[in-house]
């Protein structure tokens, strides 16, 4: 059973699943601070480069199963164009303005 994007703990956290899954670029963008940083399976990568390929040019969509943390971490099915499905885990920071300094991704 998926958790609703609406019914997500944390309001930023929200806010992300929502702008990933309406392939909302803009929105996105402004949830993260400047100089945010993102890693992958443990990598850090490159968070333009990785959210275009990952995210926006390949039609990212997450379905929550489930939320620790306060809503800051997640598990959730994950799938877009190019790699089709998987279990993945996110973490987020969350500055004291509401805005995500880092976000962690990978397989669970």
């Amino acid at each position: 059973m998926t958790i609703q994007p609406a019914k997500l703990s944390d309001p930023v956290v929200r806010a992300f699943v929502t702008a990933v899954n309406a392939h909302d670029r803009d929105a996105f963008m402004a949830l993260l601070t400047d100089d945010a940083t993102m890693s992958d399976d443990g990598s850090d990568r490159d968070l333009g480069d990785w959210i275009d390929r990952e995210i926006f040019s390949s039609h990212g969509h997450l379905d929550v199963d489930n939320e620790s943390r306060g809503g800051r971490a997640l598990v959730a099915h994950y799938r877009n164009d190019t790699w089709g499905e998987m279990r993945t885990r996110w973490s987020f920071d969350v500055t004291d303005d509401g805005r995500i300094a880092r976000f962690e991704t990978g397989q669970v």
